[in-house]
């Protein structure tokens, strides 16, 4: 590494559904656990909101990877279809990003319940190592 260059460490938004993973999310910060500082979290109503161009826009702007997070499983959102149709965008998602050229594992879709801080931790871990690995998804300038 020359001087003046840093190591790249990669960049995750991770948009968290504000009744479960978010909620999963803090309680992981209050009981000081660690996870990497990768991580930008962004609380949205249900996981069923997150819509793809917010994910295609992430990316545009810089992020090496997506994480989306909601309640703890498809049947038990607070929404009752809203975690379906994250699933169906999921899938949708995943194929576009392919046509664009985008690795599909850059983005990732878990359910994590608001009791889950451990969960939540082992998500971030390993999603942050995941992306390390594929490597920066463009080259930022400074």
């Amino acid at each position: 590494m020359a001087d003046g260059e840093s190591k790249w460490e990669p960049l995750i938004v991770a948009f968290l559904c504000k009744w479960c993973a978010s909620a999963g999310a803090d309680l992981a910060g209050v009981s000081r656990l660690e996870y990497p500082p990768n991580i930008t979290s962004i609380t949205v109503p249900c996981s069923g909101r997150v819509d793809p161009q917010l994910i295609l826009l992430a990316f545009v702007n810089g992020a090496d990877g997506v994480l989306i997070g909601g309640c703890h499983t498809p049947a038990d959102c607070h929404y009752v279809a809203g975690n379906f149709k994250a699933l169906k965008r999921f899938a949708l998602i995943r194929k576009m990003l392919k046509q664009y050229g985008i690795n599909p594992e850059r983005v990732r879709l878990e359910w994590i319940s608001a009791t889950e801080a451990q969960k939540f931790v082992e998500v971030a871990r390993d999603f942050t190592e995941k992306i390390r690995k594929l490597g920066p998804l463009r080259r930022r300038e400074k």
